[in-house]
């Protein structure tokens, strides 16, 4: 995986500064751009096939599932899992749809982790964690 997360802005901010739910709004984005990359690196697929796939995996109870296999296999730095714990306490007025109201706090944490992480600028650590997490992909798959 390559991904080059580099800023896309010149305007820095301090993600300890930022409520979780922002730090979740934009870790969705990233989390999500690393599935469509890893996606595309492993077949030329037809976009819908991509789609599906990629729903497969940024859905929250996929996160969920990452979410908690990390926090259980220790991977997670004792800071990263305070990132995540803080994201799934926070509490939207959303209601999920197709998730448990546990499934998609969980996976808000872990969007928030990203969110944290992308600010933070710490690609190779993403890099790193995203990798964790196809592994656990491919375990529940196989």
């Amino acid at each position: 995986m390559t991904l080059n997360l580099n800023s896309l802005t010149d305007k820095k901010c301090d993600p300890n500064l930022l409520s979780p739910l922002t730090l979740a709004f934009i870790g969705d984005t990233v989390f999500d751009l690393f599935v469509r990359e890893m996606l595309i690196a492993e077949a030329n697929r037809p976009a819908n096939k991509l789609h599906k796939l990629a729903v497969e995996r940024v859905c929250a109870k996929a996160q969920a599932s990452a979410a908690k296999a990390l926090c259980e296999s220790g991977f997670l730095s004792d800071a990263e899992i305070a990132v995540l714990k803080r994201g799934r306490n926070a509490h939207s007025k959303h209601t999920p749809k197709n998730a448990t109201e546990s499934d998609y706090h969980l996976a808000t944490g872990l969007e928030a982790l990203f969110g944290f992480l992308y600010l933070s600028e710490e690609q190779e650590r993403l890099q790193e964690i995203f990798s964790q997490i196809c592994l656990i992909f491919d375990e529940s798959r196989a």
